[in-house]
């Protein structure tokens, strides 16, 4: 009876470690926010419910979109199309960028680079650059919306920021960043491809259309048109009519990865060493602008934007910082690490060449990006 009794904890720490092993960003937010709880009690001000509800309305919508293989038609229908390597890497990338403006750089992550992937495959071509260059422009993309990833959304409600100076604010950035793909991009070699991909069909129109204007309707309440709380009532009824099972396909783990940074930041900034040194260092837009950098390539973007926002109301460069920041290290951003372990599980003896080359080019483009915004801060200081 006791052996019983024992296999079966032994089984339930077993499982219990596998999963948090499975998510590690999680694992560290849960224990950060845990061991932050000494500093001070939480509180549930902490909790940013916009930001939640709205990330929660997305991965709905998003999830539904895909379920309908809305991405994938549109993507095999251009890839078919494609006559030479270039243009089939170019479309790629090109894919991932736009895309992650409206589905997250996650999202498009998740879904353009297994489609990379495969057209190595069938095509025997290496595509590790293609996949890099997808997973910067994703970075890149998804900074023009805020939608477009969890960083952004977070800054855009705590500020609330408003539509026209968001825009103007991270398009010399978008745009700048996007040359410098395009540059790459006609370098890609130019050999002749067949791509001849099975077409793909959207799984009903009609929910498609339905889908289309639920995106709308969430939107409009991330621009805070439209109430938070209509809008999640109008995504939950429309999921519940026309597929429930997508309410078990949310990636919960992300909300109570949010809830536990909301929690670990909201107790470290009661810290008076992290008060001082916040007080003494973020002074001016440079200092601010990178703070959010190099906070970003240490314990990745979003966890930064959360922590920088309690110490300056200058969102500017911190909404610039915060998004430059997501290149450079792997785990400057999480959508990096998805791209990355997608590539090895396909590709498990090219680890070190593909963190090498990331690296480079990642730096690279961190380098010239940073540098250039730090620029204009002088040029307009």
């Amino acid at each position: 009876m006791k052996e019983t009794i024992l296999i079966q904890q032994k089984n339930k720490l077993a499982f219990l470690f596998d999963f948090l092993k499975k998510d590690l960003v999680f694992t560290i937010s849960l224990v950060l926010a845990v061991l932050s709880c000494a500093i001070q009690p939480p509180k549930l001000e902490y909790i940013n419910f916009h930001v939640l509800i709205c990330l929660f309305n997305l991965m709905l919508a998003i999830k539904a979109f895909e379920e309908l293989k809305v991405l994938d038609k549109l993507a095999i229908s251009l890839l078919n199309k494609c006559k030479n390597r270039k243009s089939v890497s170019s479309i790629l990338i090109l894919l991932c960028f736009f895309s992650s403006m409206i589905v997250t750089n996650d999202v498009a992550l998740l879904t353009f680079v297994p489609l990379t992937l495969l057209i190595s495959k069938k095509t025997n071509l290496p595509m590790m650059e293609t996949v890099i260059l997808q997973t910067i422009a994703a970075n890149i993309g998804s900074s023009l919306t805020p939608m477009g990833n969890p960083q952004n959304l977070f800054l855009y409600s705590y500020f609330g920021i408003k539509p026209l100076s968001f825009f103007t604010t991270v398009a010399f950035m978008a745009i700048l960043g996007f040359s410098s793909l395009y540059f790459l991009i006609r370098r890609q070699n130019g050999s002749k491809l067949n791509v001849d991909l099975e077409p793909v069909r959207v799984v009903n129109g009609k929910k498609t259309a339905v889908w289309g204007v639920v995106l709308a309707i969430i939107i409009a309440s991330i621009f805070g048109i439209l109430n938070d709380e209509i809008a999640l009532i109008v995504t939950l009824l429309i999921a519940l009519l026309l597929n429930k099972e997508l309410l078990l396909k949310v990636d919960y783990l992300l909300l109570l990865t949010f809830i536990c940074f909301f929690i670990f930041i909201g107790n470290l900034s009661h810290a008076a060493a992290v008060q001082t040194f916040a007080n003494t260092s973020l002074k001016n837009p440079a200092s601010i602008f990178f703070s959010s950098i190099l906070f970003s390539q240490i314990i990745s973007n979003v966890p930064a934007s959360i922590l920088l926002s309690h110490f300056t109301n200058d969102w500017k460069p911190l909404l610039l910082g915060v998004n430059i920041g997501g290149l450079g290290t792997l785990i400057a951003s999480l959508a990096s690490v998805i791209s990355y372990k997608l590539y090895i599980q396909a590709n498990p003896s090219e680890g070190k060449p593909y963190l090498t080359k990331f690296t480079i080019y990642n730096f690279s483009f961190l380098f010239f990006l940073a540098l250039l915004q730090y620029a204009i801060f002088k040029f307009f200081s």
